[in-house]
């Protein structure tokens, strides 16, 4: 049948239909040359394509947010190896998965061929785990390309991760999307030129898919199927299909990488003294479920930390929106956040409180409980008074030794310590 000649009821029935694949696994990419993104690594020139010349693949780690390509890059490497392939999740798989995996291997290696072991999620494995993997990896048993959305150097041991190179795989650009958009649009594995979005709807889907296109073909695929009668969407009729299908889900966890990224953005705005950055990043956290009490709390450090005496009132307001939150809760306490986050941002800034104390507690770590000078001690008894206690200058009140020793400096306490 001619491209273009299938009626919506046959292209909804056979390509859509609940029960078949996916569209975004049907999509995956067969060969590098039709590869979308990731330039750096699957390029002419990229280091994933010299490796695959050579036939010396190296164990890799394939780190990134989710969507950027990281399973599909698996399967990927290993058909194009032509060797073995075993897929494991750290989800549901343990040591006892990963032995019968290396055994398997062993198998495979008595017939000439290598195996590929795919470990997606790595960093949910545990010590034991990880190990467990160690001997196979080093031994060249099996290839390992691990998967992970968070940060290797926190969850993958240091032995395993030695043992692998570390491929950083950043979210798509906007324009990786829309070809990917383009993509499944066209291709006969897509939906074959039978339907068509205009320029601005393509947009609005790209911007909600932030970077996953996983997450973009998936809402491509809802949207035809939420209209199977229609063949043309422009931007109106997509926005309305969006809301139909619920509220974006934003990439965050409160134990993850994505937490401490976006909490050192939201410190660093209001350190910067920009305000639109700080409630940007303020609402980010709170949209995502942040603790607010946590966010309240750091307010609070800050307020002391950065802004000190430079605007004394920087602490009330930070405590102020703290009790506001106690006392209103969300929905309506976020305003009280983001009014201590806008005002800290503008005050003026001076760490000389927190140098001082830094420098207090280093001096006294270096030297000690030094006598306290008698002029501070209490003269309690007539024999303490009698042993000077009480007398001395009133205004050297530091010990011995410590005579001239400045630890406030305001006037140059104003300086940002990273």
């Amino acid at each position: 049948m001619p491209r273009g000649s299938l009626d919506n009821e046959d292209l909804f029935s056979s390509q859509l239909k609940p029960g078949s694949e996916p569209l975004a696994h049907r999509l995956r990419p067969k060969t590098l040359d039709e590869w979308i993104g990731h330039e750096k690594f699957l390029g002419e020139k990229g280091m994933v394509r010299a490796w695959l010349k050579s036939k010396h693949f190296p164990s890799i780690l394939l780190w990134g947010p989710p969507g950027c390509g990281k399973t599909s890059l698996a399967v990927l490497i290993a058909e194009n190896l032509g060797e073995a392939f075993i897929q494991l999740s750290a989800v549901s798989s343990g040591v006892k998965d990963i032995k019968e995996s290396a055994e398997q291997a062993r198998s495979y290696q008595r017939l000439g061929r290598k195996t590929v072991l795919f470990f997606d999620e790595i960093h949910r494995l545990n010590k034991s785990q990880q190990d467990s993997l160690l001997p196979h990896v080093e031994s060249g048993l099996f290839i390992l390309i691990g998967a992970t959305t968070e940060n290797p150097s926190f969850e993958v041991n240091a032995a395993l991760l030695s043992r692998m190179r570390v491929l950083r795989l950043e979210r798509l650009t906007d324009d990786n999307l829309k070809a990917v958009m383009k993509n499944a649009l066209q291709s006969e594995s897509g939906l074959n030129g039978n339907v068509a979005f205009t320029d601005e709807a393509i947009q609005r889907l790209v911007e909600q898919a932030e970077g996953d296109a996983r997450r973009l073909l998936t809402l491509l695929e809802s949207i035809v199927l939420l209209k199977s009668e229609q063949t043309a969407f422009d931007e109106v009729q997509v926005k309305e299909l969006l809301t139909q299908l619920g509220d974006r889900v934003l990439p965050y966890d409160k134990a993850s990488e994505e937490h401490y990224n976006t909490i050192s953005a939201f410190i660093k705005s209001m350190r910067a003294s920009n305000p639109d950055a700080a409630v940007y990043y303020l609402a980010r956290m709170l949209e995502s479920g942040e603790d607010p009490m946590f966010l309240a709390r750091r307010m609070i450090v800050f307020a002391s930390e950065d802004v000190g005496n430079a605007d004394p009132r920087g602490l009330l307001m930070a405590i102020a929106a703290k009790e506001a939150l106690e006392t209103v809760g969300l929905p309506e306490a976020r305003i009280n956040l983001a009014h201590a986050a806008i005002s800290l941002a503008l005050a003026k800034k001076d760490k000389a409180v927190y140098n001082a104390i830094e420098s207090a507690l280093q001096e006294v770590r270096e030297t000690g409980a030094l006598p306290v000078p008698m002029v501070l001690r209490n003269a309690v008894t007539s024999l303490m008074k009698k042993e000077g206690y009480g007398k001395g200058n009133p205004h050297e009140l530091l010990p011995v030794g410590l005579k001239n020793r400045e630890f406030y400096l305001p006037k140059i306490g104003s300086g940002i310590k990273e």
